[in-house]
C-alpha cells in the first residue's frame, strides 16, 4: 500500500508524509493545548515519515524542520518554525498575520493554526457535474453573501453551511442558477500590508495551503462543505470551487515561513539569478515545471470531487499552471487531467491570465474548458456606454468565435469580484478606492463604465431611471448570449461597492449584501430574464447556425454599419425562422424573441 500524503488513519495506526528533499531533519509535532510532543520522523527519499500506533483522529499537529539556512540561496529551514502539513484538510483556527512570522529563530507554535488529523472519510458517490456549459452561474463570497441575510440564523451566516438553508436555496432555484460558484473556501493569511491599516483580506485569494477548509467559513470541515454539496445537488444546482493555485500567503522575501517555504522551497519558481519569479503579483509563483507541485495540485482536486462531491473548478490566475516558465498549451497538467479518471469529467474554468510576459492567454486553454471572457464584458459595456459598436457586441453575443472557435467555451460575464458591480458601472466613471488605504492606486482605471451624469447615489429621477434602464438592458444581453453566463451574486437587485472597484479587504457591512434593501423590481426582471432563457432551450444553439444580420430599419448592414460607434442596433434571424434577436441602443433593448 502506497502511503498517501499527510496524516492517515488505517489498520490501527496513524501516518504521517511530508515532502521535504532538502531538510536534514524532521519532527512531527503533535499538540495537547499548548503542550508540544514532538517525534523525529524518518526519511524515505524526498519524503520523510511517522508512524504512531492507533487512531489520532482529532489530533493537532505540525512539522518542523531543521536544514540550512540561506534564504538567498533559496534555503529556508528552521526548526523554530511550526509549519503547516501542505495536505491538512481541517484547520483548529484561521491564520492570522503577525511579523514573528518571518524573524528566523522566533518560535512561531502559538501563531500558526494546527492541522487535524481526519478521520476517514466517507467518498461521495461520483456522478456527472450538475452543470452543463451553457448554463448560468452564480458567482458568490460566502462570507459576505449570507452576513446580512435576515432570514439565516447569525450563528450561521457567513458560513459554507449558510448556502444550504431553504431561503438562499429559494433564491437561487428562482433565478435557475445551474451552479453556484464558491470564492475561495480554504485557509487564507492576509497580505502583511492590511492589518496596519485595520483592514482583512475578504475575498480569500492568499491561501497558504491548498485543502485546508479555513474554519471561519467552513467550521465544520469537510463534512459541512460535503452536506452543502449534497443539499444543492439535491435542488438541482451545481457547486464549482474557486481555487488559487497560482501562489500562497507566504509571499515575497520578506513574508513569512507557514508551510511550503519552510519544507520544499523548490515548489516556487525562481528566475536564474535565484529570485523568485512574481508572475502572480502576490510575491511568489509557484512552478507547475515540478511535478511535485502538480501532484499536490492534482491530489487537492481529487478530495474535493471524491469527499466533498464538487463538480467542478475555477482556476484562479490559471495561465501559472501551464507556465514553465512560459505559457504552454499542451502542458503537462493539462494531459494529467485529462487522464485522470476522477477529474476527466468536471467542469474545468480559466481565468486565462496572469501579470508574467505572456500572461494572458484567452482563448488558448484546451478543448474542454470554459474561459473568462473578459473581451465580453468589455465590448458590451462600451456598446452600451455609446463608445462601441455593433460588430463587437455581436461577435461577443454570438459566443466569440474569434478567440474560441468553439462557442460553447466562453464563460460571458457583465461584472465579478474585481471591478465594479454592474450597478456601480452605470453610477460611477472613476473608481473610488480610499477605503483600501492605498490614496486609491489599486484597482483597475479602465472599467467601461459610466455614472449618467452624477457620480454616485443620486436622487434626480432622470439619473435613475436612466440607470435602470441601462442595467435591464446590459442584464438582457448577458441572458440573450451564446455560451455559460455568469451573475456575480447580488448583481440581479444592484448591489452597490460604493464605487469601490477592488473591495478585497471590505470584509465589513457596507459591503456585504444588502437583502434588505434590494431591488425587488430588478430581481424580478432577471428572474423572467432567466425563466425566457430556460423556457426557450440555451441561446447557445442559436449559434453558429446561419442566418440574417440587419439594421434595426430592416436595412442590410454594411461593413460601415459593423464598425461604427454610431451604429444604433442590430437584429438577427436564424434562417429557419426559430428566433429573433433584437437590439436597440436608444430603446435600450435586448432579447430574443421566439415563435410559439
Amino acid at each position: 500500500m502506497t502511503l498517501p500524503y499527510g496524516a492517515s488513519v488505517s489498520r490501527g495506526k496513524t501516518r504521517f508524509r511530508v515532502r521535504s528533499p532538502g531538510a536534514s531533519a524532521l519532527w512531527l509535532c503533535r499538540f495537547d493545548g499548548a503542550k508540544e510532543q514532538r517525534l523525529a520522523m524518518t526519511r524515505h527519499g524526498e519524503d520523510w515519515i511517522a508512524e504512531l500506533p492507533g487512531d489520532h483522529s482529532g489530533t493537532r499537529y505540525g512539522y518542523r524542520a531543521d536544514g540550512l539556512w540561506d534564504p538567498a540561496n533559496g534555503a529556508w529551514f528552521d526548526s523554530s518554525k511550526l509549519l503547516v502539513d501542505p495536505h491538512a484538510l481541517e484547520l483548529d483556527r484561521g491564520f492570522v498575520q503577525d511579523p514573528r512570522l518571518a524573524q528566523y529563530g522566533t518560535d512561531t507554535a502559538a501563531l500558526i493554526p494546527k492541522a487535524l488529523v481526519p478521520a476517514k472519510l466517507p467518498v461521495v458517490r461520483k456522478t456527472k457535474p450538475r452543470f452543463a456549459p451553457g448554463g448560468l452561474i452564480y458567482e458568490l463570497n460566502v462570507r459576505g453573501f449570507t452576513m446580512l441575510h435576515p432570514d439565516v440564523a447569525l450563528q450561521q451566516r457567513g458560513t459554507v453551511a449558510a448556502l444550504a438553508h431553504a431561503a438562499i436555496v429559494a433564491h437561487l432555484k428562482k433565478l435557475q442558477v445551474d451552479a453556484v460558484e464558491l470564492m475561495p473556501i480554504t485557509a487564507w493569511i492576509d497580505e502583511r500590508h492590511l492589518p496596519p491599516l485595520g483592514l482583512a483580506n475578504a475575498w480569500g485569494y492568499n491561501p497558504v495551503v491548498p485543502m485546508a477548509l479555513d474554519p471561519r467559513l467552513c467550521p465544520g470541515g469537510v463534512t459541512e462543505l460535503r452536506e452543502t454539496v449534497a443539499a444543492l445537488h439535491k435542488a438541482g444546482i451545481g457547486v464549482i470551487l474557486d481555487l488559487v493555485f497560482n501562489h500562497t500567503g507566504e509571499s515575497d522575501v520578506h513574508g513569512g515561513v507557514l508551510a511550503l517555504r519552510g519544507l520544499d522551497n523548490s515548489a516556487y519558481a525562481h528566475g536564474p539569478d535565484g529570485s523568485l519569479i512574481n508572475d502572480t503579483g502576490c510575491g511568489n509563483t509557484l512552478d507547475f515545471a515540478n511535478p511535485a507541485v502538480r501532484a499536490l495540485t492534482l491530489s487537492s482536486l481529487r478530495h474535493f470531487v471524491r469527499h466533498c462531491g464538487v463538480d467542478g473548478f475555477r482556476f484562479d490566475l490559471a495561465t501559472i499552471m501551464a507556465r514553465g516558465p512560459g505559457f504552454d498549451p499542451a502542458a503537462p497538467l493539462f494531459a494529467e487531467l485529462a487522464a485522470d479518471p476522477l477529474l476527466a469529467d468536471r467542469v474545468l474554468i480559466a481565468e486565462p491570465w496572469d501579470i508574467g510576459p505572456g500572461g494572458y492567454q484567452l482563448g488558448q486553454f484546451p478543448a474542454g474548458w470554459l474561459e473568462w471572457n473578459d473581451r465580453y464584458r468589455d465590448d458590451v459595456r462600451r456598446f452600451w456606454r455609446g463608445d462601441g459598436t455593433v460588430g463587437a457586441l455581436a461577435t461577443r453575443i454570438a459566443g466569440s468565435s474569434d478567440l474560441f472557435g468553439d462557442t460553447s467555451r466562453s464563460v460571458n460575464f457583465l461584472a465579478a469580484h474585481d471591478g465594479f458591480t454592474l450597478a456601480d458601472t452605470t453610477a460611477y466613471a472613476t473608481r473610488h478606492n480610499h477605503a483600501n488605504g492605498e490614496e486609491n492606486r489599486d484597482g483597475h482605471g479602465e472599467n467601461f463604465s459610466w455614472n449618467n451624469g452624477a457620480e454616485g447615489p443620486s436622487a434626480d429621477p432622470a439619473i435613475i431611471a436612466a440607470r435602470a434602464a441601462d442595467l435591464r438592458a446590459l442584464l438582457a444581453t448577458l441572458f440573450a448570449s451564446t455560451g455559460t453566463i455568469m451573475l456575480t451574486a447580488g448583481d440581479e437587485f444592484g448591489r452597490t461597492q460604493h464605487g469601490n472597484n477592488n473591495a478585497y479587504a471590505q470584509d465589513n457591512a457596507a459591503f456585504w449584501i444588502d437583502w434588505e434593501n434590494r431591488d425587488h423590481a430588478l430581481e424580478d426582471h432577471v428572474a423572467a430574464l432567466s425563466r425566457l432563457r430556460t423556457e426557450c432551450g440555451t441561446w447557445s444553439a442559436q449559434f453558429p447556425q446561419p442566418g440574417i444580420w440587419r439594421k434595426p430599419d430592416s436595412g442590410p448592414m454594411a461593413a460601415a454599419d459593423w464598425e461604427g460607434t454610431s451604429t444604433d442596433g442590430v437584429i438577427y434571424t436564424s434562417s429557419a425562422d426559430t428566433a429573433t434577436l433584437e437590439i436597440s441602443r436608444s430603446d435600450r433593448k435586448a432579447g430574443w424573441t421566439v415563435p410559439r
